[in-house]
């Protein structure tokens, strides 16, 4: 459990950095198409080895094409645009906020759940440290407002795409996996419609960026999920949540080391405040049902969610 839980960080704490290397040579549409196809391709392989049905039913398709929109192709992108204009540690960071937004969300839509002094105190102090990493008192050198605001929307459509598997999606009788699986589909085939014809393909890939763009599709956007899926069986929906707040450390470790990033000091403050925040905003009431198991960064993001109430499969991760 333990392998299972670290290489769960490492593989979604490196994601900023392979989107990074990616964008060297390649569109961030490319990007993205080549971290949801073989996203898509690693997951199908595992419904195949596991024999996992897919759904069959349209309406099931319909619900996952908008879910793959909001938790998949729309952020993937965004975030994708953000790191061409701020440093893979500061993305990450954003990426922390996932859980603030999605109970942001959730108490606007949903008529059960009801702010509590705990949670707004949770989501006041999480917003506070964004304010902190952009650096609002004017004694650092301030992120990209532009990038910072792009991987932001993304989080906020990864808190709307939480709300909307609650709605529709998290009382059916497929598994995650296989509910992952069709939702990475359908996102590859929206991005393959798009993308060649907006973009214009590299006249050479390097291979190091080759490598980058497989290791985020096969491994952090395919292999990851079925570790996450098989954490939350073995280990609960609660300790595999606690990833999230773990992979700002390793994303800023890296930006820094690896690809010689410079943060201020206000970035890892500020992401220790969005962290502080998103946990006290989690509910601390006891689950009453099984969890389906989860699909990337909405595994934190409806931690934000009443524990009974949420649907633990996915993110999209960042």
């Amino acid at each position: 459990m333990r392998a299972r839980y670290l290489s769960l960080i490492a593989i979604w704490g490196c994601s900023f950095l392979f989107i990074k290397i990616g964008l060297e040579v390649l569109a961030p549409l490319q990007v993205v198409l080549g971290r949801m196809a073989l996203g898509a391709v690693a997951l199908l392989a595992v419904t195949v080895l596991r024999r996992v049905p897919l759904p069959r039913e349209p309406r099931l398709w319909g619900h996952m094409a908008v879910a793959a929109t909001l938790l998949n192709t729309v952020p993937f992108t965004l975030f994708a645009y953000a790191e061409q204009r701020i440093p893979s540690a500061v993305a990450s960071i954003c990426n922390a906020t996932t859980p603030l937004f999605t109970l942001l969300v959730a108490m606007f839509v949903l008529p059960d759940e009801r702010p509590t002094a705990r949670r707004s105190v949770g989501l006041v102090l999480g917003f506070a440290g964004v304010l902190v990493v952009f650096g609002v008192d004017g004694t650092a050198a301030r992120p990209d407002l532009v990038g910072v605001l792009l991987a932001l929307i993304a989080t906020v459509c990864y808190g709307l795409g939480g709300v909307y598997l609650r709605l529709h999606l998290s009382t059916t009788r497929y598994s995650g996996l296989a509910l992952s699986a069709g939702q990475m589909l359908i996102g590859a085939i929206q991005l393959a419609v798009v993308t060649p014809i907006v973009t214009v393909a590299p006249v050479h890939i390097p291979g190091h960026v080759v490598l980058a763009i497989v290791a985020l599709g096969a491994l952090g956007t395919g292999l990851a999920y079925v570790l996450q899926y098989t954490l939350i069986r073995t280990a609960g929906a609660t300790l595999t949540s606690t990833v999230t707040y773990c992979i700002p450390v390793v994303s800023i470790g890296l930006g820094v080391v690896v690809l010689g990033e410079r943060v201020a000091w206000t970035a890892p403050i500020g992401a220790a405040i969005i962290i502080a925040g998103a946990v006290l905003s989690r509910a601390t009431r006891r689950p009453v049902g099984p969890a389906l198991g989860k699909f990337g960064q909405t595994l934190a993001a409806a931690s934000a969610v009443a524990p009974e109430k949420r649907v633990d499969w996915h993110r999209g991760l960042c």
